[in-house]
């Protein structure tokens, strides 16, 4: 995606943001029909269960930018399918819960096998979410967001499958190269990670990672230098947090590939992580993908996390009870 369109994007999500706040309405969505979506804070992504299928971001909605400027990927239309099951008890409502679900619901079946081309649907979405787990990210998208790599222990993708705690630990090298490559003691500290999917990387890093690049810079908060870890896992950012000192650290990973996405991406934040941090303590935006959270608007979102934060000195079950 073009980068200026990428920071008007971001700057419109954040001005909604605040409008949200403060409790503002905006006018040019107060005078269209009210739609159920769910909301994950301020930010309306797609719901499966509403009647539009496609998620539509609210940004697309202001005069400035039309639909077709902004990215919006769909999810599989399942208005087009046909019941698998040859003489359903209720057609109307089987195909009706068919359209309402990207899960497999309604396929029929041969004697006690699945259908052919179920089978054959199914294995071709495991085969996508075995080559996400065993992919790599290419170097053209690391250079064109100008991202270093380090390791961690694992030497290989088996190993890293095997042993997750090697993936929460960097190399002593990588070690070494952040000492002598990244601004030390940041505000925030954004990291990326192919993790469990490098499609996701690919499919969403870029647009998410600029956005909250820019929604950082609106909100005046310091950043760090941006690097990448080859197969990372999730706590890695204890490492890094041990290492750099940084008050945020902001983990871009792909998710584990499912049978309906292996594109998914999150995103993992935690204040002042180090050897000791528990689970409780780290909070995450997850489904960043098509059908999911559009990038863009969560990596706008994502500042807007930080900034609070960074308010509160808290994250994860802390930050929730500090705002009580």
């Amino acid at each position: 995606m073009d980068q200026q369109l990428i920071e008007t994007v971001t700057r419109l999500v954040m001005e909604k943001l605040k409008d949200a706040e403060n409790g503002q309405s905006n006018p040019i969505t107060e005078s269209k029909p009210k739609q159920e979506k769910r909301n994950y804070g301020s930010v309306k992504v797609w719901d499966h269960v509403g009647e539009e299928r496609a998620p539509k971001s609210f940004v697309s909605q202001t005069a400035s930018i039309s639909e077709q400027s902004v990215r919006q990927s769909k999810p599989e239309d399942t208005k087009g399918k046909n019941p698998g099951v040859d003489k359903p008890r209720n057609k109307e409502q089987l195909a009706e819960l068919m359209k309402q679900t990207p899960a497999r619901i309604g396929i029929g079946r041969a004697g006690l096998r699945p259908k052919t081309d179920a089978w054959l649907s199914f294995r071709f979405d495991h085969a996508a979410a075995v080559d996400a787990v065993y992919g790599t990210v290419s170097e053209d998208i690391l250079k064109r967001l100008n991202l270093f790599s380090v390791v961690t222990r694992v030497n290989n993708k088996q190993e890293y499958i095997l042993r997750p705690d090697l993936g929460r630990r960097l190399s002593d090298e990588a070690k070494k190269t952040l000492k002598e490559r990244c601004k030390h003691k940041p505000k925030v500290q954004i990291v990326v990670s192919d993790g469990l999917s490098s499609q996701a990387v690919e499919a969403n890093v870029e647009d998410t990672y600029l956005a909250l690049k820019q929604s950082l810079t609106a909100l005046g908060i310091e950043m760090g230098t941006p690097f990448f870890v080859e197969r990372g896992r999730v706590a890695v950012m204890d490492d890094i947090g041990e290492v750099l000192e940084p008050e945020v650290v902001v983990l871009l990973i792909g998710e584990r590939p499912g049978l309906v996405s292996a594109e998914s991406l999150s995103a993992y934040l935690c204040y002042k992580p180090r050897h000791g941090t528990v689970e409780a303590d780290r909070m995450v935006i997850s489904n960043i993908h098509a059908g999911g959270i559009p990038p863009v608007e969560a990596g706008a979102y994502l500042g807007n996390v930080v900034q609070k934060i960074l308010r509160y000195e808290a994250s994860g079950v802390s930050l929730v009870r500090k705002e009580q």
